[in-house]
């Protein structure tokens, strides 16, 4: 049978393990490393370094209660989600009681929980 291959056939030829490609797998014909390095990403800036976000409540000393809407209102989206700390910069603390003051005040219908 002329389809059968001997072991001497299987081993001469090219072998790619798993993600790697042929010679000629390159359609561009450019050679070298596609991906980006991490500082051409951001534009080269460099580390980029974040203001540390405080509390509101803990700073100010602010009562968080479910019938002062104005003040939960900042804490929602236009959509109607509780926004999350990291965004907000609250502790975990005060983010549990805003998110219960929170739904307390949609139960009752001072805020809602869906925007139309």
């Amino acid at each position: 049978m002329s389809d059968e291959r001997t072991v001497e056939n299987v081993e001469q030829a090219p072998r790619f393990g798993h993600g790697e490609r042929g010679p000629d797998s390159r359609v561009d014909g450019r050679d070298g490393d596609d991906r980006l390095r991490h500082d051409d990403r951001r534009g080269g800036k460099g580390k980029v370094f974040f203001k540390k976000k405080v509390c509101k409540f803990c700073t100010q000393k602010l009562k968080i209660d479910y019938k002062d809407t104005d003040t939960l209102r900042r804490f929602i989206t236009e959509r109607g989600k509780i926004l999350p700390r990291r965004i907000t910069g609250t502790c975990a603390r005060h983010q549990r009681a805003l998110a219960l003051a929170i739904k307390r005040a949609r139960m009752i219908a001072m805020l809602p929980f869906v925007v139309d």
